[in-house]
């Protein structure tokens, strides 16, 4: 998938070129630079842009499920009101200018266009303040559609109230994920990453038994210490084919033994 300046998607396909790659590129064309402007006397046409959200850019038609990679961060100008504080009443045009910002706001909603979304990577969103983490499960609520999603390194730590009913493949690296009961509602889910987390138990592992779970990945989790992790992986998920990027093994059918202190005792 090749992406433009503005990370608006130009065809489909995989992931984009690597940075070392297209940096070797540029290195290759041995651009001559004057003696007297130096490297920086031309800026880029979108650095008076870096500023600015998508959705105040003028003279455009794009949408929100039209970009890769959006950063859906609040802006610091919007805090007060995501936040419901009160426009003071001795400001006279206080209470216009926030309809009018209720208004412009529903209008970037509508521009989102979240719900038509089918591929979509919002991960480092620096979610550092809750009116963020709020804003940002708002998002998630609305992707109706999305069949991939990548949300890697959030600091997430519960979307259980969020379902994603289309969505086959979830990246969850590196969030504060503990245990499974924590994850969005998935019904059509085939591969998922839960790798770099704090899951340490797999009591609630039986909860992705619904969905046709194809491959899943747990590493650098506590969880991945457990005696027998594999064959209980396996014994809840019969239907999982790949477990850390290892194909299930004839071993991995093994039952795991029950500890000894759960073994009955018969006397005669």
């Amino acid at each position: 998938m090749s992406e433009s300046s503005s990370g608006v998607n130009t065809n489909s396909g995989s992931f984009p070129i690597s940075h070392s790659s297209h940096c070797s590129e540029i290195s290759e064309t041995h651009t001559p630079l004057s003696a007297d402007s130096g490297i920086d006397a031309t800026p880029l046409p979108s650095n008076r842009f870096r500023f600015i959200s998508w959705h105040h850019l003028e003279e455009h038609d794009i949408r929100g499920d039209q970009l890769a990679c959006p950063r859906v961060r609040e802006g610091p100008e919007d805090e007060r009101c995501v936040r419901g504080e009160e426009v003071s009443p001795r400001n006279v045009g206080g209470r216009r200018r926030r309809r009018r910002d209720e208004a412009q706001r529903w209008e970037e909603r509508l521009q989102e266009n979240w719900e038509n979304c089918v591929e979509l990577n919002l991960s480092y969103q620096d979610l550092g303040d809750p009116y963020q983490l709020e804003n940002f499960t708002r998002i998630l609520k609305r992707l109706i559609r999305v069949e991939h999603l990548q949300l890697v390194d959030n600091a997430l730590r519960d979307l259980s109230s969020v379902r994603l009913p289309r969505c086959k493949r979830l990246n969850l690296h590196r969030n504060h994920f503990t245990s499974f009961g924590q994850l969005p509602k998935v019904p059509a889910l085939q591969h998922l990453c839960l790798s770099e987390n704090r899951i340490s138990c797999l009591g609630e592992l039986w909860l992705l038994g619904t969905a046709p779970l194809q491959s899943l990945t747990l590493k650098h989790n506590p969880c991945e210490f457990l005696e027998d992790y594999r064959s209980r992986v396996f014994t809840c998920l019969p239907k999982l084919k790949v477990l850390d990027g290892i194909p299930k093994l004839p071993e991995d059918s093994v039952p795991p033994q029950l500890p000894a202190c759960s073994r009955l005792c018969v006397i005669l």
